[in-house]
């Protein structure tokens, strides 16, 4: 990756001439089966403008999960930037939301002079929160046929859809295929070291050109950057299977661990969420310190919940490090909860 953006040929993207760009939105555009792309600075940015494009004018609305990223992650931008009113649903622990809410929550626009109209729906694929659960093609299409037959549009948070893709056995172009919009991460599962790329028709990405440079996401010889996402896109979709195997072998380790509780059905892409079971005397933030130390990096959620994510540069014995880490963690707090409660006892 780094030859390539060493060597990678660039000009003004700016003023449409960067030509490593334009090799990687002809590619990004032709996998995802839509017109044409956009490099964009990061995801946040390219959810706003897929946004912010559908939505042209304020007030609009847009219906998207209660538990999803661009509602809760991505500081409010919808609202503060665009005017754009979230209506959230409620996320099922799959991901979704159920068909019949998302229609309840579309506004009547015999009431347009009382209420926000609705313009848009979003789904996430796969689903963060939800541990990277995969919505599949079925829902996506149900959902799309919905939007269309309210004359809404649809968008995609897909940072992470090609582990949806592989983890489904679906090609990625169908999997999106009803989505007006797409936002593709390349810098998580696959690998980049920056950006996120937008697809959708010609027209389309003419107006998120535009507000990309409102935003300030115009960054003239971004084909430093593009040169390593094509090496990302060739070299490391492939790779993505063995971190999702590499995923359910962790979890189905940290199962056997008392005081820690995995949802392994849950386990389809490469996070797994963990969670300490009540009664255990220890933190998140005390195992994740414990684990770093060792280096080995969780987030924590909250003070009961910790998420990890795997990628390609972890390895199986990796993961069987991990669990010994964790074993020993666990170990030593059982031994000192019992020598406390003996001296109290004493």
């Amino acid at each position: 990756m780094r030859a390539a953006m060493a060597s990678a040929e660039v000009d003004d993207d700016v003023l449409g001439n960067d030509p490593t760009a334009f090799r990687l939105e002809a590619e990004m555009a032709k996998t995802m089966g839509k017109e044409a792309a956009l490099f964009v600075p990061s995801g946040t940015m390219g959810n706003l403008i897929c946004v912010l494009v559908h939505c042209d004018v304020r007030g609009s609305e847009v219906i998207l999960g209660d538990n999803c990223h661009i509602y809760i992650y991505e500081n409010g931008g919808i609202a503060t930037i665009g005017g754009v009113h979230p209506r959230p649903v409620k996320n099922n622990d799959d991901g979704t939301m159920d068909i019949d809410l998302i229609e309840t929550a579309i506004r009547d626009p015999r009431g347009e002079l009382l209420y926000p109209t609705t313009k848009l729906i979003c789904l996430e694929n796969t689903h963060a929160n939800s541990g990277g659960r995969c919505l599949s093609v079925e829902y996506t299409d149900r959902v799309g046929e919905l939007a269309k037959k309210h004359g809404l549009k649809l968008h995609i948070d897909g940072a992470r859809i090609f582990n949806a893709s592989v983890a489904l056995g679906i090609p990625v172009d169908r999997l999106v295929q009803a989505a007006d919009s797409v936002s593709v991460c390349l810098s998580k599962g696959i690998g980049a070291p920056v950006g996120s790329v937008i697809v959708g028709s010609e027209n389309f990405i003419a107006k998120a050109r535009r507000l990309r440079k409102t935003l300030g996401g115009g960054m003239r010889q971004i084909g430093i950057l593009c040169a390593a996402a094509l090496v990302a896109l060739q070299e490391n979709i492939g790779k993505l299977e063995n971190d999702h195997k590499k995923a359910r072998l962790l979890a189905d380790g940290l199962r056997e661990l008392k005081g820690l509780r995995v949802d392994t059905l849950g386990v389809e892409t490469n996070i797994v969420f963990i969670d300490i079971e009540d009664g255990i005397q220890t933190r998140a933030e005390k195992i994740c310190k414990y684990l770093e130390e060792r280096g080995i990096l969780l987030m924590q959620e909250s003070s009961s919940r910790m998420r990890v994510v795997l990628h390609h540069q972890i390895s199986a014995s990796d993961v069987q490090y991990a669990l010994s880490c964790f074993k020993a963690m666990l170990t030593t707090n059982q031994q000192v909860v019992k020598g406390v409660e003996k001296e109290m006892d004493d």
